[in-house]
């Protein structure tokens, strides 16, 4: 295996589990001090869970009826948005299970505002490290990311909608407090996410430069996006400069950013964020 190689699956082995780890911690410090619920399919197994003790007064273990509710989803994500994201996301399903059945109950503090507010910080956090790993948090992300293929576009203020509705079934079940926590709860775990989670976002790069004939070359195999070529003037030395112009995903920038300065140290490029986009625009498939 080469070197290349063996650092990409350890990055995503790396991530996959600090962003577990960070999920399960977070549900045994703040999701159940604030009686919250977290959110996807991870809150619904909260949901699931209490309702049954409830009524029955039997506690079911959070793995087993998360592993359970996470088929369908699982077999969604296998079929249509990747086999080894759908993989590596079971990986953290099983995981992060475990792990919220092994790690002990902690209480930092008892304020529900504060405990919304960082519970869905490590929230967003956990879910945006999974993703940058190549995989999920399983349940609805599996849909999400599958809008997201679809459509070519970000869908996290979908979940956030969807979680909206279990909230309000959990409301008026186990009353209004928690769920009205678990709401703002909701939201800045789906911002935190929005920001982590760059792939669906675009940028357009203008790029003045004397050596377009090379590097129009290296930016259409490197990205895989057209380029369009405009001949022009500089005004203040009075010198022919081309201007490249082109689209790429935010998750790309930084490498773009790093080919073009190779060729062309003295190159400028004006870095415009893209609001929409209509047309054909490649995708780097999800694995």
């Amino acid at each position: 295996m080469d070197q290349k190689k063996f650092k990409k699956i350890f990055l995503r082995v790396f991530y996959i589990c600090l962003g577990s780890l960070i999920m399960a911690a977070n549900i045994k410090i703040f999701v159940r001090a604030g009686n919250l619920f977290p959110g996807g399919f991870s809150g619904l197994t909260v949901l699931v869970q209490r309702t049954i003790e409830r009524y029955t007064g039997v506690e079911l273990p959070y793995s087993l009826l998360n592993y359970t509710l996470n088929l369908f989803p699982a077999f969604v994500g296998f079929k249509m948005v990747g086999k080894k994201f759908t993989l590596y996301s079971c990986a953290v399903i099983a995981l992060s299970g475990f792990l919220v059945d092994v790690i002990p109950q902690q209480t930092v503090t008892i304020d529900p505002l504060l405990i919304a507010v960082f519970g869905g910080i490590l929230s967003g956090t956990s879910i945006g490290l999974t993703l940058k790993g190549g995989a999920s948090s399983g349940g609805t992300d599996f849909l999400a990311m599958y809008i997201s293929k679809r459509f070519d576009t970000e869908s996290w203020n979908y979940v956030l909608g969807f979680n909206v509705i279990m909230l309000v079934i959990a409301g008026a079940q186990f009353g209004w407090d928690g769920a009205l926590y678990s709401i703002i709860f909701q939201f800045v775990s789906t911002q935190v996410v929005s920001v982590m989670h760059v792939k669906y976002k675009k940028v357009t790069l203008n790029i003045m430069t004397t050596k377009a004939d090379e590097l129009e070359d290296q930016l259409l195999v490197y990205t895989h996006h057209g380029v369009t070529r405009f001949e022009g003037i500089g005004c203040y030395l009075k010198e022919n400069v081309t201007m490249l112009y082109t689209v790429v995903s935010n998750e790309q920038l930084k490498d773009v950013m790093r080919l073009v300065h190779q060729v062309d140290e003295h190159a400028f490029v004006n870095v415009i964020k893209t609001q929409a986009l209509e047309g054909r625009f490649w995708q780097a498939p999800i694995e």
